[in-house]
């Protein structure tokens, strides 16, 4: 991780569960980070614990990735406080039940917005800061989900999901097509251990999957460091993440 001090990292979905567990790890490794989620209350929080504690730093910015504006917003921050960034992990995403022939389609609306649009607007942003500033050795990482392959549990989540899959492959194409050299990674974690399965499932509330093994927030964030580590000449495309 050496390569990466002082480098420039944006992680959405950053005030809690896997999201909080990547800016620790990524601040630990000499990074600055800018952590952007709704709760600003928390990133600050978050921030005050870790900052101070190294050479890395977390920079809190308040950001709501299914608005498009904000996202902007929060671009023009980065590319006036660092000019540039080198790393962009999405890792903002939201579930619910709302099923295909009942489901309302503000639900349906706001999966898409943050897990679809919010994602490639995030993307994209992050992709054109890289290119103007001449960082072709960057690296975007989207933590997608394994209902990103099989359709095994909400069935418009995982359209959602089944989309990062093929948004990932579609921007490291459409990279190759330019020779760039900025990598583009999928990481699919299966059940982990945060607070969003019992925001999905409220019959099992104050604890995810209780009756199953899972994987914990500082495994998806270890895959984050491993990615990061390869050396140039390996593309990890794909990261599938299940617990024993």
């Amino acid at each position: 991780m050496d390569r990466w001090i002082g480098k420039v990292a944006v992680v959405t979905g950053a005030s809690a569960g896997i999201g909080e567990a990547i800016v620790k790890k990524l601040v630990s490794h000499g990074m600055k980070v800018v952590g952007c989620a709704r709760n600003e209350e928390k990133l600050k929080q978050i921030a005050s614990e870790i900052n101070g504690k190294g050479q890395g730093e977390m920079f809190p910015f308040k950001c709501d990735v299914k608005e498009e504006t904000q996202i902007l917003e929060m671009f023009k921050f980065v590319k006036e406080k660092f000019e540039t960034v080198h790393v962009m992990v999405n890792n903002a995403g939201l579930g619910s039940k709302a099923p295909l022939m009942s489901g309302k389609t503000e639900e349906w609306k706001n999966m898409l917005y943050v897990n679809v649009l919010g994602l490639s607007i995030c993307t994209r942003e992050a992709i054109q800061l890289m290119k103007a500033t001449n960082v072709d050795d960057g690296h975007v990482i989207n933590i997608n989900s394994m209902s990103g392959h099989r359709v095994a549990y909400k069935a418009f989540y995982s359209a959602t999901k089944f989309a990062v899959t093929a948004l990932t492959e579609g921007t490291r194409k459409e990279l190759r097509e330019i020779d760039s050299q900025i990598r583009v990674t999928s990481i699919s974690p299966g059940v982990v251990k945060t607070e969003f399965g019992s925001r999905i499932d409220t019959k099992t509330p104050g604890s995810s999957y209780p009756y199953m093994e899972t994987v914990y927030v500082e495994d998806i964030a270890d895959s984050v460091l491993y990615v990061l580590q390869a050396p140039s000449h390996v593309d990890v495309n794909e990261i599938y993440i299940r617990p024993t």
